[in-house]
């Protein structure tokens, strides 16, 4: 069985939709929590000023597992890192070393790249996955909290700003 790593491209944006889906099943999401669309994530992978980078992994032709991550920088290291979003192997392929292929080439872009960082989060009950990451030499930073804003509470906040202050942003740019 032989497993291949590729760039994802824009003709691979359906099977890209549907990995996101089958990890929302799962990570036990809700029904609807996925909201992506074939149309975003060309839009914002494929498209001038791409978001992210995938991976898809190939196994005798067929898909076997993706990895979506972009990047970002440490103001304490003064270095830019990888944030890996998603990494996900459908549970049938499991345990033939996709999910490593496709970790040890994320690993191998950033450091082409210059990052210092690879970084993500994993569910405390993928026990699975856990044990996965050790053995790939991963820290666990427990006593970091995940912080997010989204939806309303994001418009409520950026509402806060003037206008005044947003177009101060985009002059800086």
């Amino acid at each position: 069985m032989a497993t291949t790593i590729r760039a994802a491209t824009a003709a691979d944006v359906k099977q890209i939709l549907a990995f996101i889906r089958a990890l929302a099943v799962y990570e036990r999401a809700p029904a609807g929590a996925v909201t992506a669309t074939e149309e975003g994530l060309l839009r914002d992978g494929f498209g001038a000023q791409p978001f992210y980078e995938c991976l898809l992994a190939e196994q005798d032709g067929g898909p076997a597992g993706f990895a979506l991550f972009f990047f970002n920088y440490s103001t304490w290291r003064g270095q830019p890192g990888v944030y890996l979003e998603d990494l996900f192997v459908p549970p049938e392929l499991r345990g033939r070393g996709i999910g490593k292929a496709l970790l040890k080439r994320v690993a191998a872009v950033a450091v082409a790249r210059g990052c210092r960082r690879l970084q993500w989060e994993v569910l405390d009950w993928n026990t699975p996955a856990i044990d996965f990451y050790r053995a790939m030499g991963a820290e666990f930073l427990d006593e970091w909290r995940n912080v997010r804003l989204e939806g309303e509470a994001l418009e409520r906040l950026a509402g806060m700003a003037g206008p005044a202050e947003i177009e101060t942003v985009r002059e800086a740019r």
